[in-house]
């Protein structure tokens, strides 16, 4: 059966980086897990709301009272010194080169020194712009860290499409007023259509650059 062609018309690209440009989720899952287990609760419901959000945000929802700061260095601790698996998605490469680099962003619920790490690790091209959980104070799904994104691009959040892979991420979009796109490599299709997304992909093997020119980016999509 031939697949539809979609073509999509904008002037920034935010990329989320864990589960849209690397393959992460075996590292953040280890470290969550044992994480999990060492205060008494559920790994496998822990791993799950981990995803997609600042860390300190999930151990605030677990441990109420503690001490965040100190409990969220020690998750970074661990997440820097796993980088056993993290390696770029299939087509992730090829789509950041192509694109002019003032057209696109990462905007990762990650750390800066977490997220340098990995984008190294996973061999990306670095990024002339970066958003990380260090730069905002209202993490995913509030609107924030795509706004700052936007913002640094002197693009119209409104003119920008955001590529993710979590319903916290999709809903952080779509309240920035961006239009998303979702690659189902970590979440069901159904969270991620629930949460907002506009259209649904595999991964960023299925987005293609048509064109880069003055007047903005155009991409098409297989679904």
């Amino acid at each position: 059966m031939k697949r539809a062609v979609t073509e999509i018309l904008c002037k920034g690209v935010l990329f989320d980086m864990d589960g849209v440009l690397l393959d992460s989720t075996p590292a953040v899952a280890r470290v969550w897990h044992q994480w999990a287990l060492e205060h008494g609760f559920d790994p496998e419901e822990v791993v799950r709301a981990a995803h997609g959000r600042p860390s300190i945000t999930t151990i605030r929802d677990y441990l109420p009272g503690s001490d965040y700061e100190a409990e969220n260095r020690e998750v970074e601790r661990r997440e820097i010194a796993d980088l056993d698996g993290v390696v770029p998605l299939p087509g992730a490469v090829d789509l950041l080169k192509a694109l002019p680099s003032e057209s696109w962003v990462i905007v990762t619920s990650c750390t800066r020194p977490l997220a340098e790490v990995r984008i190294r690790a996973g061999g990306l091209p670095w990024p002339k712009f970066l958003v990380t959980s260090n730069d905002i104070k209202h993490g995913k799904p509030a609107p924030e860290p795509y706004l700052r994104a936007a913002e640094m691009l002197g693009i119209p959040a409104a003119e920008c499409v955001v590529i993710e892979d979590a319903p916290a991420g999709v809903r952080a979009g779509k309240a920035a007023g961006c239009r998303v796109i979702a690659c189902d490599t970590t979440m069901p299709e159904e969270e991620l259509r629930e949460a907002g997304a506009d259209w649904l992909v595999k991964d960023c093997s299925e987005i293609s650059l048509v064109s880069a020119a003055g007047n903005g980016i155009c991409f098409s999509l297989k679904s």
